[in-house]
């Protein structure tokens, strides 16, 4: 026996409601019919996932199961709404992902110009973070990403699209702000430092020394951009991350610090989506392209 999504679902559903009636009313079945699922779920691992019959309370073994299956059915459920909506859209629908710091930048031009083309097209957009860019390109939600991580997939081309420099965001009337001479690393880290995943491309001792030390760690940019306005605490990103920041913040280079994020273009191969990808993919080059001219990205 196999297990199936409808087995994890019954699962999840029992662990988080925490008794098999108002699972059973979730779901639309019988409690007799998720519990005997529950038991072939349990008799297929081999293992107990709830600690007594009352399914209040889970074993190790569910607890891991529970998150994982909510993994697994969050993937399936937007696998076939994404195969729906496909079917309702005759044109074709194209979907693009990316970190948000790109997104803020790429998305108006692209979609004006897309919309203008091709009116019927449906397109659909989403900024989010690196890895989970990576997981929309890989597991075939997106068409495009945008991801500040290179990793290769099956199916998928990768190009490096741009570079950016990394320096340091602060408040606008932080004391770093008006330190005369160039900004060393030294520098950054007398003041306290909040880390951010962007952090870990940069490869300087120096820095990477420091960084470790740094008790902090925000992964939401746009909580991470209001936390470092409001106070006294610092922070290192890429440049272009500041078109997305508030007002109130600065950024400063940092002369010894050369590491560039790099941004890299995620374009999925063999769809029936390829023309309008290829009018996506030229328009993101442009934009990227403009953005340099203004010299907010160092383009390779």
């Amino acid at each position: 026996m196999s297990i199936k999504i409808e087995m994890l679902r019954s699962f999840c559903a029992v662990a988080q409601a925490g008794n098999l009636s108002d699972a059973a009313d979730q779901l639309g079945r019988t409690q007799s019919a998720v519990s005997m699922t529950l038991k072939q779920l349990e008799a297929h691992l081999a293992n107990p996932l709830f600690e007594s019959e009352r399914k209040n309370r889970l074993t190790p073994l569910g607890e891991q199961v529970l998150r994982l299956g909510l993994s697994q059915i969050s993937q399936f459920d937007n696998t076939i709404a994404a195969i729906e909506k496909s079917a309702r859209s005759p044109q074709g629908i194209l979907r693009i992902t990316a970190v948000p710091s790109v997104a803020i930048s790429v998305f108006p031009e692209l979609v004006r110009t897309l919309s203008e083309r091709h009116p019927s097209l449906k397109i659909e957009l989403r900024d989010t973070d690196t890895q989970q860019v990576l997981e929309s390109i890989g597991q075939s939600w997106a068409d495009i990403g945008i991801a500040s991580a290179r990793k290769t997939l099956n199916g998928i081309k990768t190009t490096l699209l741009f570079s950016d420099q990394f320096g340091l965001v602060m408040s606008a009337n932080h004391p770093l702000v008006h330190k005369p001479g160039p900004l060393r690393i030294e520098d950054v880290f007398t003041a306290p430092f909040l880390r951010n995943a962007l952090c870990e491309q940069i490869e300087t001792p120096a820095f990477a020394e420091s960084l470790g030390k740094a008790d902090i760690t925000v992964h939401n940019t746009q909580s991470l951009l209001a936390m470092v306005r409001q106070s006294d605490w610092v922070t290192v990103l890429p440049q272009l991350v500041t078109e997305i920041a508030p007002e109130g913040l600065a950024f400063r280079t940092i002369s010894d610090l050369p590491d560039m994020r790099n941004v890299y273009l995620y374009v999925r191969e063999q769809t029936s989506s390829s023309r309008f990808i290829d009018e996506a993919v030229t328009i993101i080059h442009d934009t990227t392209h403009r953005l340099s001219d203004h010299d907010v990205i160092t383009l390779s």
